[in-house]
């Protein structure tokens, strides 16, 4: 007999448990609750990034980079050759900066006393610039000359505003007590003997030792050798090589100090003695048949200074400003490099204008060049 199929009348739904509604239940809940805090979330984010906009736009409003920027190359508006209309009234009425080397003291010490201070100077005729000094004159501070074996007592007086600190290149002492920072109205005497003759570097250590030495903070002390003397001259000169980076032309307010150009290494200014082609207008001078010593210090604070005197050759030169070994001869560019020192000694008998300058050229058109007059001679001369 055959069997029927069932009926759909036949057919019956499962029956629903009271745990399976309770799922279900939850499953809506937290359906409802991850949409909540997803909405949450984009709100959030949108509060976080209308936040980071403000931030930014107030940033770049003072001149700072936006922070998401800091990887990307910014443009650094270059004030190189930025000079007044009378420029060339200004270079002629400036006293330049006397580069003869002073006299060593007399006996076994040597006191020096420097006075740190925030002032206004010129850097190129009619280009100010606000300097935290040495010696309150302006960058570079005073050149210091000892004799070899002389004991320095060095007391740093910080008048400033905020903590400096001195570091000599000269000194063998441990830096962590003797170039301490100096909080500002306070003084501090430390010693060291100048054993190691030559012509060194000294500086502000403080951090960021960049921004403190491209703020003027440096100088030069010879140490004169007494247990090999070197052969007599004439004249002594020192020469401190730096570079200047500005945030503004200088002209109708004093500039600061650019810190993105200073990375950059990218300056507005190169000098001798802290004036761009101050020994242009004011020659340094020579007679005739005279031996002239050339003390020279890359203060940089980045840049070396690659020294050359145009007309003529190095008689004798000292790389390193290793007095104490033996000179080279008839040379006729020397590296000096930032933080270094050279000594260069150079006879000229025949009267006339001789350039010296950083054979690095880009340094000559942005004012690191000066003239040695020998003899009576008349006229100027640039290269």
């Amino acid at each position: 007999m055959a069997s029927h199929p069932a009926s759909h009348s036949h057919y019956h739904h499962p029956v629903e448990t009271d745990s399976g509604a309770f799922f279900k239940i939850a499953a809506i809940l937290l359906g409802f609750l991850v949409g909540i805090v997803g909405f949450v979330a984009v709100m959030l984010w949108a509060d976080a990034r209308g936040a980071r906009d403000d931030a930014q736009a107030a940033s770049q409003a003072v001149g700072t980079p936006a922070a998401h920027e800091h990887n990307v190359a910014q443009p650094l508006n270059s004030f190189a050759g930025v000079t007044p209309a009378n420029a060339q009234a200004l270079a002629e009425a400036h006293k330049p900066y006397d580069a003869t080397l002073p006299a060593a003291p007399a006996g076994s010490l040597a006191k020096v006393h420097l006075t740190l201070k925030d002032m206004t100077v010129q850097i190129a005729p009619g280009v100010k610039y606000s300097t935290w000094s040495f010696g309150g004159h302006g960058a570079p501070g005073p050149v210091i000359h000892v004799r070899q074996g002389q004991t320095v007592q060095m007391t740093l007086t910080n008048g400033g505003a905020i903590p400096h600190s001195i570091d000599f290149h000269a000194a063998r002492i441990a830096p962590d007590k003797a170039f301490r920072d100096v909080a500002p109205g306070k003084s501090f005497t430390f010693s060291f003997k100048a054993n190691d003759p030559g012509v060194y570097m000294y500086h502000c250590g403080t951090k960021p030792v960049l921004a403190h030495i491209a703020n003027g903070m440096y100088g030069a002390i010879v140490v004169t050798p007494t247990a090999k003397p070197l052969p007599k001259v004439d004249k002594d000169y020192v020469l401190v090589a730096s570079e200047w980076y500005l945030n503004g032309d200088g002209i109708k307010q004093p500039a600061s100090l650019d810190m993105n150009k200073a990375h950059a290494m990218e300056p507005d200014w190169t000098t001798f003695n802290g004036y761009a082609n101050q020994y242009v207008t004011h020659p340094l001078t020579a007679k005739p048949g005279q031996t002239v010593r050339f003390w020279v210090v890359a203060a940089g604070p980045t840049l070396d200074t690659n020294f050359h005197v145009v007309g003529t050759i190095f008689d004798r030169a000292w790389p390193n400003a290793n007095v104490s070994g033996t000179p080279q001869h008839d040379v006729q560019t020397v590296l000096v490099p930032a933080g270094g020192g050279g000594v260069f000694d150079v006879k000229i008998d025949e009267p006339g204008l001789y350039p010296f300058v950083s054979h690095a050229f880009a340094h000559v058109d942005l004012g690191q060049v000066g003239l040695l007059k020998v003899g009576d001679v008349k006229g100027t001369m640039s290269h």
